[in-house]
């Protein structure tokens, strides 16, 4: 009875996710390109025709069309359910990690903005003031009601003192790591929505995961490109987005900050 429970209530938590992350997919694609995220409905990227209800389901109406649109043939691109699967399968871990809380609604939150702005980013190498601006608001939101549920007013006013702080930080930090590579390398070297995207991490996870996001971004960072050097599909001079690093190290510290500074803790200052 348990395991059905859970089955049932983790399709459930699933299917929300992947609805979320459909809507994302329309965010991602329609943003940068100034359209409405209502007009149009959703249709075929090829041939414009409008998806029904049914093929437009989360994964399985991806499935159903078997990656081709009904009316022209065309291949429709995988990316699509991959998102809405990947956007289910954080809801999910969401939920493991955090409860039926607030705390998990503002996970659920800040996730959605770290997946759209690193999609967009790797798509366009921008990283829209519309996004950094609009989750650092409701990240600073999100502080003053977590704050108040901790310990009424005195621990709003510390909670928001503490996202701003972590936001300063965050802004200063990759300004200098900038500042830095610019000069190192004599070209640039960070795009100037890095420091917003870190500063919008920062508000909502704090000044110490704000150096774990970094350490984590540039650890990754280092991996993969240097993985794609060595099997010659990345050059030294070719650019590429920060933006998705940044996201990929706030969504490990969104779900390990607390074990992983412990551990580092525990390990060298011990």
């Amino acid at each position: 009875m348990d395991f059905l429970f859970w089955a049932i209530a983790g399709s459930f938590i699933f299917l929300w996710g992947s609805c979320f992350g459909s809507f994302l997919n329309v965010v991602v694609y329609r943003l940068p390109a100034g359209l409405s995220f209502v007009y149009p409905a959703s249709r075929c990227p090829k041939c414009g025709h409008g998806l029904t209800a049914r093929e437009n389901i989360p994964v399985f109406g991806w499935l159903m069309l078997l990656g081709k649109c009904r009316w022209c043939k065309n291949p429709i691109s995988p990316r699509y359910p991959l998102v809405e699967a990947l956007m289910g399968c954080l809801h999910l871990v969401v939920i493991w990690r955090f409860g039926l809380t607030l705390e998990a609604i503002a996970a659920a939150t800040l996730l959605f903005w770290l997946v759209a702005l690193a999609l967009i980013d790797f798509d366009t190498f921008t990283l829209p003031n519309s996004l950094t601006q609009s989750g650092l608001i409701l990240g600073l939101c999100f502080q003053l009601v977590l704050g108040f549920q901790a310990n009424d007013l005195k621990g709003a006013i510390a909670y928001f003192i503490g996202a701003v702080g972590a936001m300063v930080l965050g802004i200063w930090l990759l300004d200098g790591i900038g500042f830095l590579g610019t000069m190192a390398l004599g070209q640039q070297a960070m795009g100037g929505g890095d420091p917003k995207l870190l500063a919008m991490i920062g508000v909502w996870l704090g000044w110490q995961n704000v150096l774990l996001t970094v350490g984590l971004s540039c650890a990754l960072g280092t991996l993969i490109i240097g993985a794609a050097m060595a099997i010659g599909k990345h050059s030294r001079k070719q650019h590429l987005p920060f933006g998705p690093f940044l996201a990929l190290g706030a969504i490990i510290s969104l779900f390990c900050g607390d074990r992983l500074i412990e551990l580092y803790l525990n390990s060298f200052l011990s």
